[in-house]
């Protein structure tokens, strides 16, 4: 028996993590495409925001939009969009960057935005955690 077998065999737990988390993330990225949502990183978003006048919609809790946003972000929490998403009717031509904290939330929200006839949407990758990791600008104004 070779030493890698023996070694996974010893650490077969370790094995098993491993396959479950990687088939997570395959998962993931399988969902995000079927429902049609691509993801943007930071910097790839405020490029879109400044070269093509994208929106940006936050569908964090009151409490975090309030501790600090992207600018000109509009604040719909994500448990609101639905109800809410006439409210973005006219941004429907234009690309739109959703985001949360960490841009898990974001993609399901991207795919409802979609389905209501959204012609271009992201999901910010790593939600606002990636863009402050950008050293990018954050605000605590009301939008």
């Amino acid at each position: 028996m070779s030493d890698f077998s023996e070694f996974a065999l010893q650490n077969w737990l370790l094995f098993l993590a491993f396959f479950a988390i990687l088939g997570l993330l395959v998962g993931s990225e399988l969902l995000r495409r079927m429902r049609g949502v691509s993801a943007i990183d930071a910097v790839g978003a405020l490029r879109l925001m400044n070269d093509r006048d994208a929106a940006v919609v936050d569908i964090r809790e009151a409490a975090q939009y309030k501790e600090g946003h992207i600018p000109q972000a509009r604040h719909i929490p994500s448990g609101a969009l639905r109800e809410r998403v006439d409210e973005l009717a006219k941004l429907k031509d234009k690309p739109v960057i959703v985001y949360c904290h960490t841009g898990s939330a974001s993609q399901a929200a991207s795919a409802v935005l979609k389905k209501n006839g959204f012609a271009e949407v992201y999901s910010l990758s790593g939600g606002l955690a990636s863009w402050l990791d950008a050293h990018l600008p954050v605000s605590r104004k009301k939008s």
